[in-house]
C-alpha cells in the first residue's frame, strides 16, 4: 500500500465537498487564557455524524469500484469509524456491514443502524471486532475495509489539517486525538509538507497505550486496553499509520480517562461545545504541555462529539470550577 501525500489530500478534498462540509476554526478568550497561548478549535464535532471520521468514507467509497460496491463493505469500529462506512455506503449505494464490541456507543449504533446498515456484535474491545471483521469477508465475499491501514481513509481525513493551515497559517502547534492514527498520520502528511516547522502531536489514553508504544519502540507494540474512551480504545498501532508517524510525527502525550472527562468540562464551560472523551483529549493533551506553547498558536482538534446522556452525567457530577 502507499502512504497518502500531500496531492492525495488535495484530491479528496474536490471528491468529498458534495457530501461533507467544512468545519469550522473557533477561538474561545476562556482557553487562550487558560492555556497561555493563543487557541483555535477545530471543530469536527459540528460533523452531521458528530466526527471527523467521515471524511476518510466518504472518499474510500467515492474510489471504490463498482464491482467492490457490489460486493458489499465489511469494517469492524469502535463507533466512528463505523458511522463514517455507514454514511458512504449508503451515498455510493453499496451494503454495509459493521462489526462492534458488546457495549458499542449506542448514540453510534442508532445512527450506523439509520443509514441502513447491518450491525455485527462481536469481541469486547475494537481489536477482537476486526479479526472477526476479516473473517466475514472472507466468508462472504465483502469487500474488507481496515479501519486504519487504508490510504484513501487518511486522505479523507486528512482534509481537516488543510483547512485548518488554510485558515490560521499562523498555527505553531496542532494537537490530535489517536486511536488508530489515521488523523494524526493525516495531520502530519499535510502540516509537514506545507510547512516543516509545525508541530504535530498526538495524544492517547494512558489506559491504552498500543499506538504510543508502537510509536515510541518504531515497531508494532501491543499494550493492554482499558480506556472508555471508546475512539482511543485500540490495544496495537497499525502499520501504515504508524510508518507515517514514525517519520514524521514531533511528539506523544498520554492523558488518563479523568483527565479526559476534566477536558470535556472545560469544552462546555469555556467554549460552548460538547465533545466526547476521544474529541477531548486533544484538549487534555494541549493542557499538560502548557510549558512547551506558552505564547504559541495553537490548534486542538475536537474530533467528536458523540458523547451519551450516561457519560455527560458523569463528567458533570466530577466537574466543578466554580
Amino acid at each position: 500500500m502507499n502512504r497518502p501525500t500531500l496531492q492525495d489530500v488535495l484530491e479528496a478534498r474536490k471528491t468529498i465537498s458534495p457530501y461533507v462540509p467544512r468545519t469550522p476554526l473557533h477561538s474561545y478568550p476562556a482557553l487562550d487564557q487558560l492555556l497561555g497561548a493563543t487557541v483555535r478549535l477545530k471543530h469536527e464535532n459540528h460533523q452531521a455524524l458528530g466526527s471527523f471520521k467521515v471524511r476518510g468514507g466518504v472518499n474510500l467509497l467515492a474510489h471504490m469500484s463498482e464491482e467492490e460496491r457490489a460486493r458489499g463493505v465489511v469494517t469492524a469500529s469502535s463507533g466512528n469509524h463505523g458511522q463514517s462506512i455507514a454514511y458512504a455506503c449508503r451515498q455510493f449505494g453499496a451494503k454495509a456491514v459493521i462489526c462492534l464490541p458488546e457495549g458499542a456507543n449506542p448514540l453510534k449504533v442508532r445512527s450506523m443502524r439509520n443509514q441502513g446498515a447491518e450491525i455485527v456484535f462481536h469481541g469486547k474491545n475494537f481489536d477482537e471486532s476486526r479479526e472477526h471483521c476479516a473473517r466475514l469477508a472472507d466468508e462472504r465475499g465483502y469487500r474488507f475495509v481496515h479501519a486504519v491501514n487504508e490510504p484513501l481513509l487518511i486522505a479523507g481525513v486528512g482534509t481537516e489539517t488543510l483547512e485548518i493551515i488554510e485558515d490560521f497559517p499562523e498555527v505553531d502547534c496542532i494537537y490530535v486525538p489517536l486511536g488508530g492514527g489515521s488523523g494524526a498520520a493525516g495531520a502530519c502528511v499535510v502540516a509537514k509538507a506545507i510547512n516543516p516547522n509545525i508541530k504535530v502531536v498526538a495524544v492517547q489514553s494512558a489506559q491504552a497505550q498500543g499506538g504510543y508504544l508502537s510509536w515510541r519502540n518504531r515497531r508494532l507494540t501491543e499494550s493492554p486496553m482499558g480506556t472508555a474512551a471508546e475512539g482511543l480504545a485500540t490495544s496495537t498501532g497499525y502499520q501504515m499509520t504508524q510508518e507515517i508517524l514514525w517519520d514524521l510525527l514531533d511528539d506523544f502525550i498520554l492523558v488518563d480517562d479523568d483527565e479526559m472527562k476534566e477536558a470535556i468540562g472545560i469544552l462546555i464551560d469555556s467554549a460552548h461545545t460538547l465533545a466526547e472523551a476521544a474529541g477531548a483529549a486533544s484538549l487534555a493533551g494541549a493542557m499538560k504541555d502548557q510549558v512547551n506553547i506558552k505564547g504559541k498558536n495553537v490548534v486542538v482538534i475536537v474530533s467528536g462529539g458523540n458523547i451519551t446522556i450516561p457519560q455527560l452525567r458523569s463528567v458533570l457530577d466530577q466537574y466543578d470550577r466554580t
